[in-house]
């Protein structure tokens, strides 16, 4: 990669976005943002509530995303977010044209496994339904990869990169 890529972490709740944003910025040497950070409080009442956020609740959190990856455009980095829906991951490359996006995906059972395990986190596990269903998965005309998020955190974060290198820079 000759340019440093800034790299959205994307997928459905529990996939490791948290775990594997830190450990990926660290091999590429960029800084990471966790996502949830950038949320107001106000959504993070409502999911802590077990209630999923709407589009009109998303655009401010999915804007100040941008806002960040914009700012680090040519210097690299990666930021977390669920990404789930292609008009979210629009409103991130409107902000931010050359993100590139690494979808961590798994199989239900898994991820519901591991949110179980979790602590301290405000996403119960109850609303993994509805980030399924809302869920599109990149399409062939946007930049990124899909990484499986079984095995351990280093071995995720080695798929990620190798998925990576592939990826013009």
């Amino acid at each position: 990669m000759n340019t440093p890529h800034v790299v959205v972490v994307m997928g459905v709740a529990g996939t490791g976005k948290t775990t594997i944003g830190p450990l990926l910025a660290q091999r590429l040497g960029v800084p990471y943002a966790e996502g949830d950070d950038f949320h107001p409080e106000a959504n993070i009442a409502k999911m802590t509530a077990g209630t999923p956020l709407t589009d009109e609740d998303r655009w401010p959190w999915l804007d100040a995303i941008g806002a960040w990856a914009h700012g680090r455009a040519g210097l690299g980095g990666v930021v977390s977010s669920s990404a789930l829906k292609r008009s979210y991951r629009d409103r991130l490359r409107s902000a931010a044209p050359g993100v590139v996006f690494v979808h961590l995906t798994g199989d239900r059972e898994l991820i519901e496994d591991r949110m179980s395990h979790r602590q301290g986190h405000f996403m119960p596990t109850a609303l993994l339904d509805s980030q399924f269903a809302t869920l599109q998965p990149l399409q062939a005309d946007e930049t990124g990869v899909a990484v499986d998020v079984s095995g351990s955190p280093e071995e995720i974060t080695d798929r990620a990169v190798t998925a990576l290198s592939g990826l013009d820079g």
